[in-house]
């Protein structure tokens, strides 16, 4: 199949999924991972209409956003050294990789520098998973009153990445934990937070049964990788 056939049959899952979950398919963004491919290969997924994309290395981000369309949607979803912010908040539509309270306080200082204002998630690591990034869900509830003082950040949900599992029920917890634990900072912060990035090629239907607004799906749409990353 093509990347434009590959494109639409991932749509029509999220549509499958967002109508089983009782939801609306326009309440789920699909950010197409495009690391490791190249300009004229991702040209393929714009052309067939999809304008946000996600990148995992600033290096790959400083490449390629210059030279593709300004109306691209550029998102950063990988771990996000504090010697790179700089280089990428200029860049990028959303950072969904905080993951502890000195890279968000480096990224505000920053942002503040630059006069911007960045739309970011928090990185919560919700299977304290030593090989994962991010804040443990203890840590986040204690520290978000802090973060939420940040005057340049402009927190916009939570963000999760489970260890890989065949089967997609096996992660569902970890999803569900994610939602539960966005609702009750919700409730005791009182502070909106309408985005939760979850779920990935393999499971990102599940994901979006348990509240997911943003996908992250590479391999599904262009292909699989021939070299590991």
């Amino acid at each position: 199949m093509s990347i434009a056939e590959n494109l639409e049959q991932v749509r029509g899952q999220i549509t499958e999924a967002t109508a089983k979950a009782g939801r609306n398919a326009g309440e789920v963004t699909l950010v197409a991972v495009s690391k490791t491919w190249p300009v004229e290969v991702i040209q393929e997924v714009v052309d067939a209409g999809q304008f946000v994309l996600g990148e995992n290395k600033v290096q790959e981000i400083l490449e390629k956003v210059p030279v593709m369309s300004a109306d691209l949607k550029w998102h950063c979803i990988g771990h996000l050294q504090k010697n790179k912010v700089r280089k990428v908040l200029p860049l990028c539509a959303m950072i969904h990789s905080i993951d502890s309270v000195d890279l968000a306080e480096r990224v505000d200082r920053i942002a503040g520098e630059l006069d911007l204002h960045p739309e970011v998630l928090l990185q919560v690591n919700v299977a304290d998973d030593d090989a994962k990034f991010g804040f443990s869900v203890a840590e986040l509830e204690e520290a978000f009153y802090d973060l939420s003082a940040l005057a340049n950040l402009r927190i916009k949900g939570l963000m999760t990445v489970p260890a890989f599992d065949p089967d997609p029920e096996a992660v569902r917890p970890f999803f569900a934990r994610l939602r539960e634990l966005r609702d009750r900072i919700e409730d005791s912060s009182k502070t909106s937070l309408p985005h939760l990035s979850m779920g990935m090629s393999h499971d990102f239907p599940v994901a979006i049964e348990e509240g997911a607004t943003l996908v992250r799906v590479g391999s599904s749409i262009f292909g699989k990788r021939d070299y590991p990353v």
